[in-house]
């Protein structure tokens, strides 16, 4: 696991990683909240969760309602919830099979924006996708990582008092239907598709994550450490 000893080289921040598995949607926010919280006081330094969700809908400030196209009997068929956030963006599905990562960066201290950190996080999923051999682009495309007319990876972010919350979703593996019942990121044209079914073969989110921290490290210039 490409994970350091936490020992930050000259000039490189140390951001926290946790890798807690398959975690419901609440629970999860809940975390990074008070991983938030001790950010912004200053009592730790950066963060990253990489981890999975329980199948959920969520929604961002611009979301709305209809964007779900099935009614609740069909959600609790599916065993999918339904969130509003306060990230940017509208619908999206997250679920098993797929990398949910939550950085929690310093753009204040960084003097950095917020379209500079999301062109950095598409950044990082392309390269990361490169490496495993999928070719992805993000430029003069609508906010995320496409494959052609595909969306491979969602991005959805809000910072509150300089440091970033939510972020991105890759998906790896998941059970690509769940994207049928949403017009996912209000965009009823799109598709979307998976590392594992661009290369045809099964790709496991923990060997995807592996691959996937070097880059961030290399984007954001940070040490990562496993929390």
């Amino acid at each position: 696991m490409p994970i350091s000893s936490g020992q930050p080289t000259a000039g490189l921040t140390t951001c926290t990683v946790f890798r807690p598995g398959l975690v419901a949607y609440d629970d999860a926010w809940d975390l990074q909240r008070a991983l938030h919280e001790e950010i912004v006081d200053g009592l730790r330094t950066e963060a990253l969760l990489l981890l999975e969700h329980s199948h959920v809908y969520t929604l961002g400030r611009r979301g709305e309602d209809s964007d779900i196209l099935v009614g609740e009997s069909k959600l609790r068929e599916l065993g999918v919830e339904v969130r509003h956030t306060d990230r940017g963006g509208q619908v999206t599905y997250h679920g098993p099979g797929q990398i949910v990562g939550y950085p929690m960066l310093n753009l204040r201290a960084r003097r950095s924006g917020p379209l500079d950190y999301v062109r950095a996080l598409e950044r990082v999923i392309i390269d990361t996708l490169a490496e495993l051999g999928v070719e992805a682009e993000s430029e003069d495309r609508p906010t995320g990582v496409w494959i052609g007319d595909a969306k491979i990876a969602a991005i959805g972010v809000k910072v509150s008092r300089g440091v970033t919350m939510h972020g991105f979703a890759l998906n790896v593996d998941p059970d690509l239907t769940y994207f049928d019942q949403i017009v996912a990121c209000g965009l009823p044209e799109a598709k979307a598709t998976s590392i594992s079914r661009e290369l045809g073969r099964p790709v496991t989110v923990e060997s995807a994550m592996d691959s996937l921290l070097p880059h961030f490290e290399l984007v954001f210039e940070v040490v990562t450490a496993l929390g």
